[in-house]
């Protein structure tokens, strides 16, 4: 049993962490619930920050997880503006920028990640950009509606979801684009070969231009103003802004100094948490992009930066803190949109670890699904233009059954067909 009287404290005022105290109240704890959050906006939403929002398309507002009021109805303590500075795992301490002292039972870290830099000259000229706060999304929306207006021109480092979706953004606005990208094609990492060129073709075909197997050497300006960015293959591709899109790194500094067991940044990084996302010690656990968790399913310790992740990973942690039994076996899952582009991504199949990828539908038309197998099982599918198959997808995946391709195939039968 919960004591009414303990203090629940979750680090990161995002998705995951709204979330987590969201699900602390609806489970019905009664004592303190304290959200300390580093940002002054109240916990919002990610997604909106590279497409509807971006876009012009969507109002500031929409971006929140609940309305301002719903904190304090809920009784949840707010710290917004204010990042937890030290954590003291031995004496359950978290102290905050401005000195406070906060004691806690039970301790969420939902620190997110933070945009990775660029380590090149030039990056402090005015024009250089990073996607992932909300105060980002703002200046850059600006940015991306001057630069229409001025024929400028944007050049991003990085042809991955955020530079692709910037990418769009920016040429729905008019702005000329440059995506620059060591890797043969755009999401090389996670898509592999068989479909990076599907992406190439679909901003090609609205005037993106791409330099592969390139990287950025250095950001030429005058007057703190970007000029031109040069690449290590000696070309130079003028610019009025430059936005970085190379990665996010979890932000694991209070862990570390806490000597909370971490995963090595080779291993993809993060706070090493159990299926129930508790960390080496039993008083703190960890949720969303911060958390590398093990997976039941996938029998393997993964970290996820996605939407679901946070969405999902935030209540299953506050239930795990109540004391209940929780094993947190989600399916991964993400979806994107570019120009009249939709696409659904569920699963796991990093490089390496599939054998085949099989596509049903009409690769021309942009309407099929990917699947990548291993041996006859299903790992990942992604569909693109085509729709309520996710479910189905999913449970293809956990039921681990052996697949025949050519069946897989064939859009005549139907995918709910193929479950055991």
């Amino acid at each position: 049993m919960v004591d009414a009287h303990q203090t629940f404290v979750i680090v990161g005022g995002g998705l995951a962490g709204a979330k987590a105290a969201e699900t602390l109240r609806s489970e019905g704890f009664t004592g303190r619930v304290i959200l300390i959050c580093d940002e002054r906006d109240h916990p919002y939403e990610r997604p909106p920050l590279s497409k509807g929002y971006l876009l012009g398309r969507e109002e500031r507002d929409s971006v929140f997880v609940h309305e301002p009021a719903w904190y304090a109805r809920a009784h949840i303590e707010l710290h917004l503006g204010q990042p937890a500075v030290h954590l003291d795992a031995a004496a359950r301490t978290v102290r905050l920028g401005d000195g406070t002292l906060i004691v806690y039972d039970k301790l969420l870290l939902a620190t997110g990640a933070e945009p990775r830099r660029l380590n090149i000259p030039g990056t402090g000229l005015a024009g250089v950009h990073h996607l992932r706060r909300l105060a980002h999304a703002e200046r850059l929306r600006g940015v991306l509606a001057s630069l229409g207006r001025d024929n400028g021109h944007l050049v991003i480092a990085g042809a991955g979801w955020i530079g692709l979706e910037v990418a769009a953004a920016a040429r729905s606005y008019g702005a000329e684009v440059t995506v620059v990208e060591p890797a043969p094609t755009p999401l090389h990492g996670v898509l592999g070969p068989e479909l990076g060129d599907l992406f190439t073709d679909l901003h090609r075909e609205h005037g993106v231009r791409f330099h592969f197997g390139a990287r950025f050497t250095e950001i030429v300006g005058q007057d703190g103003m970007v000029l031109a960015v040069r690449t290590d293959d000696g070309e130079e591709h003028p610019a009025h802004d430059v936005l970085a899109a190379i990665g996010a790194a979890p932000r694991t500094a209070l862990a570390e100094q806490s000597g909370l067991a971490l995963v090595d940044r080779y291993d993809g990084g993060g706070i090493a948490v159990d299926a129930s996302l508790r960390t080496s010690d039993p008083h703190i656990y960890a949720a969303g992009d911060v958390a590398a968790a093990d997976h039941p399913l996938l029998d393997s310790r993964i970290r996820v930066e996605h939407w679901a992740n946070a969405l999902g990973g935030g209540p299953a942690a506050a239930r795990a803190m109540l004391g209940q039994d929780v094993s947190y076996d989600r399916i991964p899952y993400f979806f994107s949109d570019q120009y009249d582009l939709g696409m659904e991504y569920s699963g796991y199949a990093p490089p390496g670890s599939y054998d085949q990828v099989v596509c049903r539908g009409d690769l021309a038309k942009r309407e099929f699904i990917a699947l990548w197998l291993a041996e006859g099982r299903l790992l990942a599918g992604m569909n693109v233009n085509t729709w309520d198959v996710t479910e189905t997808l999913q449970q293809l995946i956990r039921s681990g059954h052996r697949l025949d391709p050519d069946t897989l195939a064939d859009p005549e039968v139907p995918l709910e067909s193929l479950l055991p």
